[in-house]
Protein backbone atom coordinates (compact mmCIF):
# COMPACT_ATOMS: atom_id res chain seq x y z
CA UNK A 1 0.00 0.00 0.00
CA UNK A 2 1.47 3.22 -1.04
CA UNK A 3 2.06 5.85 1.46
CA UNK A 4 -0.31 8.87 1.91
CA UNK A 5 0.92 12.64 0.37
CA UNK A 6 1.65 14.96 2.12
CA UNK A 7 2.28 18.95 1.77
CA UNK A 8 6.04 18.30 1.42
CA UNK A 9 5.87 15.77 -1.07
CA UNK A 10 3.35 18.40 -3.52
CA UNK A 11 5.30 20.46 -5.98
CA UNK A 12 5.27 24.48 -5.00
CA UNK A 13 3.42 26.49 -7.42
CA UNK A 14 3.56 30.28 -6.42
CA UNK A 15 0.67 32.34 -5.21
CA UNK A 16 1.01 35.79 -6.83
CA UNK A 17 -0.63 38.60 -6.56
CA UNK A 18 -1.46 40.71 -9.82
CA UNK A 19 -2.69 44.76 -9.12
CA UNK A 20 -3.57 45.60 -12.61
CA UNK A 21 -5.07 48.64 -14.08
CA UNK A 22 -8.86 48.77 -15.08
CA UNK A 23 -9.23 50.70 -18.13
CA UNK A 24 -5.78 48.91 -19.97
CA UNK A 25 -4.15 45.67 -18.40
CA UNK A 26 -7.61 44.30 -16.97
CA UNK A 27 -8.67 43.95 -20.59
CA UNK A 28 -5.63 42.02 -21.77
CA UNK A 29 -5.98 39.60 -18.54
CA UNK A 30 -9.27 39.26 -19.21
CA UNK A 31 -8.97 38.25 -23.01
CA UNK A 32 -5.97 35.60 -21.67
CA UNK A 33 -9.29 34.21 -19.82
CA UNK A 34 -11.75 34.62 -22.40
CA UNK A 35 -9.30 32.78 -24.78
CA UNK A 36 -8.61 29.91 -22.57
CA UNK A 37 -4.98 30.49 -22.37
CA UNK A 38 -3.39 28.73 -19.35
CA UNK A 39 -1.59 30.31 -17.06
CA UNK A 40 -1.59 29.34 -13.05
CA UNK A 41 -4.92 29.64 -10.75
CA UNK A 42 -2.77 30.96 -7.76
CA UNK A 43 -2.91 34.08 -9.31
CA UNK A 44 -5.13 36.55 -8.34
CA UNK A 45 -5.90 40.11 -9.75
CA UNK A 46 -7.04 43.08 -8.34
CA UNK A 47 -7.80 45.81 -10.37
CA UNK A 48 -7.17 49.24 -9.16
CA UNK A 49 -7.77 52.85 -11.32
CA UNK A 50 -4.18 53.81 -11.95
CA UNK A 51 -0.72 51.80 -10.80
CA UNK A 52 0.24 55.28 -9.77
CA UNK A 53 -2.19 55.07 -7.23
CA UNK A 54 -0.03 51.44 -5.67
CA UNK A 55 0.96 51.66 -1.94
CA UNK A 56 5.18 50.72 -1.76
CA UNK A 57 3.31 48.80 1.69
CA UNK A 58 1.07 46.63 -0.21
CA UNK A 59 3.76 44.65 -1.81
CA UNK A 60 5.54 43.71 1.67
CA UNK A 61 1.70 43.17 2.71
CA UNK A 62 0.97 41.01 0.15
CA UNK A 63 4.17 38.72 0.93
CA UNK A 64 3.68 38.78 4.88
CA UNK A 65 0.48 37.56 4.03
CA UNK A 66 1.22 34.29 2.05
CA UNK A 67 1.52 35.56 -1.35
CA UNK A 68 5.18 34.73 -3.18
CA UNK A 69 5.10 37.13 -5.53
CA UNK A 70 3.74 40.76 -6.92
CA UNK A 71 3.33 41.74 -10.42
CA UNK A 72 1.93 45.14 -11.23
CA UNK A 73 -0.13 44.91 -14.53
CA UNK A 74 1.08 48.81 -15.71
CA UNK A 75 -0.34 51.16 -17.91
CA UNK A 76 2.90 51.88 -19.56
CA UNK A 77 2.39 55.36 -21.66
CA UNK A 78 -1.50 54.95 -21.92
CA UNK A 79 -2.54 56.19 -18.76
CA UNK A 80 -5.37 58.00 -18.49
CA UNK A 81 -4.91 59.98 -15.19
CA UNK A 82 -1.43 61.12 -15.27
CA UNK A 83 1.07 61.60 -17.85
CA UNK A 84 4.45 60.73 -15.91
CA UNK A 85 2.20 57.67 -14.54
CA UNK A 86 5.04 55.36 -15.50
CA UNK A 87 7.38 57.57 -13.74
CA UNK A 88 5.55 57.28 -10.66
CA UNK A 89 5.17 53.88 -10.57
CA UNK A 90 8.69 52.99 -11.48
CA UNK A 91 9.70 55.20 -8.08
CA UNK A 92 7.12 53.15 -6.05
CA UNK A 93 8.43 49.96 -7.27
CA UNK A 94 11.76 50.70 -6.30
CA UNK A 95 10.48 52.00 -2.87
CA UNK A 96 8.70 48.79 -2.48
CA UNK A 97 11.62 46.60 -3.55
CA UNK A 98 13.36 48.90 -1.08
CA UNK A 99 11.10 47.57 1.39
CA UNK A 100 11.04 43.70 1.01
CA UNK A 101 15.10 44.12 1.16
CA UNK A 102 14.70 46.01 4.44
CA UNK A 103 12.17 43.71 5.74
CA UNK A 104 14.20 40.26 5.18
CA UNK A 105 12.61 38.88 1.61
CA UNK A 106 14.11 39.24 -1.90
CA UNK A 107 13.61 42.12 -3.88
CA UNK A 108 12.69 39.21 -7.02
CA UNK A 109 9.56 39.40 -5.42
CA UNK A 110 8.48 41.92 -7.22
CA UNK A 111 7.86 42.28 -10.77
CA UNK A 112 6.27 45.22 -13.30
CA UNK A 113 5.54 45.28 -16.87
CA UNK A 114 2.91 47.14 -19.12
CA UNK A 115 0.50 44.79 -19.73
CA UNK A 116 -2.00 46.73 -22.92
CA UNK A 117 -5.47 45.81 -23.64
CA UNK A 118 -4.93 43.07 -26.15
CA UNK A 119 -1.73 41.60 -24.15
CA UNK A 120 -3.11 38.00 -23.32
CA UNK A 121 -0.19 36.27 -24.56
CA UNK A 122 2.33 38.73 -23.24
CA UNK A 123 0.43 38.28 -19.77
CA UNK A 124 0.70 34.57 -19.65
CA UNK A 125 3.81 34.26 -20.95
CA UNK A 126 4.90 36.91 -17.86
CA UNK A 127 2.90 34.73 -15.28
CA UNK A 128 4.51 31.45 -16.63
CA UNK A 129 7.90 33.35 -16.54
CA UNK A 130 7.47 34.89 -13.00
CA UNK A 131 6.30 31.58 -11.24
CA UNK A 132 9.45 29.70 -13.00
CA UNK A 133 11.54 32.53 -11.13
CA UNK A 134 9.30 32.18 -8.10
CA UNK A 135 9.67 28.77 -7.84
CA UNK A 136 13.36 28.67 -7.54
CA UNK A 137 13.39 31.21 -4.90
CA UNK A 138 10.88 29.63 -2.74
CA UNK A 139 8.31 30.51 -0.95
CA UNK A 140 8.27 33.69 0.72
CA UNK A 141 9.90 33.14 3.91
CA UNK A 142 11.25 35.95 5.98
CA UNK A 143 14.94 35.15 5.59
CA UNK A 144 16.76 34.57 8.97
CA UNK A 145 18.87 37.25 10.66
CA UNK A 146 23.00 35.55 10.38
Amino acid sequence: MAEPQTVEDEAFVPRILVLSTNNISDPGIDLAGSSHMHYSPNVMVISLPCTSGIKPGWALYAVQQGFDGVFVAADGDECAYLSDCSARTSQIMADAQTLLVDNGYEPQRLRMAAICSVCAEPFTNYMHEFSASLTKLGPSRKASAA
